[in-house]
């Protein structure tokens, strides 16, 4: 569906008894719970792109909205808590970014809206009934993985025209994380390239994975995790000292060492999810609302990364990227 026309949808979403109306009647703020799958420094940019597009649709913390904020910090057994504690609060909406923060509000509670910032596959991994009518009471914005995954494949042989070894480094334990996986396994299969994968389930496992690695890969694919997005820059560390090439799916990756991102814009999306909230507490109902793709996808190069590993980045490629980090 194109955007025009979840924005239809959106606009004539029927304006049942607000959730900021009971609220207030009930005598206090309507409250958003909000769950972050990272820490609050790593996710700064996001958050403000958020609370920023709520300002401008008129929400304003603290003066007619509350927010009750809960940080994972990357660790999934911290999520289940978080998500019960909103429960305990009856927060009016909770919104989160991430496949397993989402799937823990979801496990958490069938009756308080939930909007996603970002997941991976919210249908493969049962967050949504569909992407065109979600039902139930979660929706948001998908990541659409499936459909870059080939891309930034693609890009990394721009760089690497003689890749015939990639190793695929995810964490296991992430629903979402293993679909990804899968996906790209399927698609480096079809270029003929030999595949390894690094399966991280917390962040002690990442130091053995590269020691088991060594010769046997000449680039490293990250897949999009809260675990491993957290451990960026030991990730990062550890691919330069053994001479790998990163590709990763978001710019703060980069940012933190790494080679390349090709992804969703993080902040448009975070920016989307308070249109969601807006809608729901205005009166639209969750399982309405069309869940989103993304429409601006960024690619980032570290030219610092790509001298300390001795590479030339081709100027074609930069002169298609969004940023270059120096």
């Amino acid at each position: 569906m194109r955007r025009r026309e979840f924005l239809g949808v959106l606009g004539g979403a029927a304006a049942v008894w607000p959730l900021a109306a009971r609220a207030q009647q009930a005598g206090k703020l309507p409250t958003i719970g909000f769950l972050g799958a990272l820490s609050p420094s790593e996710s700064s940019s996001w958050v403000a792109a958020f609370l920023q597009r709520l300002r401008e649709l008129g929400w304003i913390e603290g003066r007619n909205i509350a927010i009750e904020y809960r940080w994972a910090e990357g660790r999934s057994d911290r999520l289940a808590q978080f998500a019960a504690e909103f429960v305990q609060l009856k927060v009016d909406i909770i919104t989160t970014w991430a496949t397993a923060p989402a799937l823990a509000a979801k496990q958490a509670t069938s009756v308080i809206p939930i909007v996603f910032a970002t997941a991976g596959d919210p249908v493969g991994t049962g967050l949504v009934a569909s992407l065109a009518r979600p039902s139930g009471n979660a929706t948001g914005l998908s990541l659409q993985l499936k459909e870059t995954a080939g891309k930034r494949l693609e890009l990394l042989r721009e760089v690497l025209p003689n890749l015939r070894r990639l190793a695929i480094m995810a964490n296991v334990g992430a629903p979402a994380a293993v679909l990804d996986m899968v996906e790209i396994q399927e698609t480096v299969r079809t270029l003929g390239l030999e595949v390894t994968t690094l399966e991280i389930r917390r962040a002690e496992d990442i130091a053995p994975a590269f020691e088991a690695l060594k010769g046997r890969a000449e680039a490293l694919y990250v897949v999009i995790d809260p675990l491993l997005n957290i451990n960026r820059t030991r990730i990062n560390s550890l691919a330069l000292s053994a001479r790998l090439p990163t590709m990763h799916g978001i710019r703060e990756n980069v940012q933190a060492g790494g080679l390349m991102s090709y992804g969703p814009n993080f902040p448009t999306m975070f920016r989307r999810a308070a249109d969601f909230v807006d809608k729901i507490l205005r009166g639209a109902k969750p399982g309405e609302i069309p869940v989103e793709q993304p429409i601006k996808f960024d690619l980032i190069v570290n030219l610092t990364t790509a001298k300390a590993l001795g590479l030339e980045i081709p100027p074609i490629l930069l002169a298609r990227a969004d940023e270059v980090i120096e």
